[in-house]
């Protein structure tokens, strides 16, 4: 998959309907992008958006991108201990170049607001702040992380971060 055609992909699902949050957007796009089975199930990621159940922990769209990577690197090495290895050494080099980009994790600072509350949620929504803010991180997920579709991309990265702790 081409990075437009991702970045497309991402916009759709996150803006169109209100169906798919940061975590299952990040997650499904990767998921297709990878080629992983049942890529459109965006169930593993339903309860983390907005930081974990709205309660403004790590951002969800950092929990989508763990969940698939750690799909991928399941798929791709054999040794489950190997590839949880991996797929948190290529998550942890992520989540450094997303804080680096956004100057945080935790959805409560990225967005600037409370939404655990319904009442704090419909204001988040009305407030059109998950349009921009929200959506540039899922499309900066998609950017860094997409490249892994490919075998040898996936090979450098793995042989970097096994090199590393």
């Amino acid at each position: 998959m081409q990075q437009d055609e991702a970045l497309e992909r991402a916009r759709a699902y996150f803006l169109s309907d209100g169906i798919y949050g940061c975590a299952e957007t990040t997650l499904i796009v990767l998921q297709e992008a990878y080629d992983l089975p049942e890529s459109l199930d965006s169930s593993p990621a339903m309860a983390l958006n907005g930081g974990v159940a709205w309660r403004g922990g790590i951002c969800g769209v950092l929990l989508g991108a763990g969940i698939a990577l750690g799909r991928l690197a399941g798929q791709r090495i054999s040794n489950h201990k190997d590839a949880k290895r991996i797929a948190r050494r290529i998550l942890n080099r992520f989540i450094t170049e997303f804080e680096s980009e956004h100057a945080a994790v935790d959805c409560r600072q990225l967005v600037g607001r409370e939404i655990y509350t319904e009442e704090q949620h419909a204001d988040f929504i009305e407030s059109g702040i998950w349009r921009d803010s929200c959506m540039r991180q899922i499309e900066f997920a998609v950017r860094k992380l997409l490249p892994l579709q490919d075998e040898s991309t996936w090979r450098q990265t793995v042989a970097t971060v096994d090199t590393t702790d």
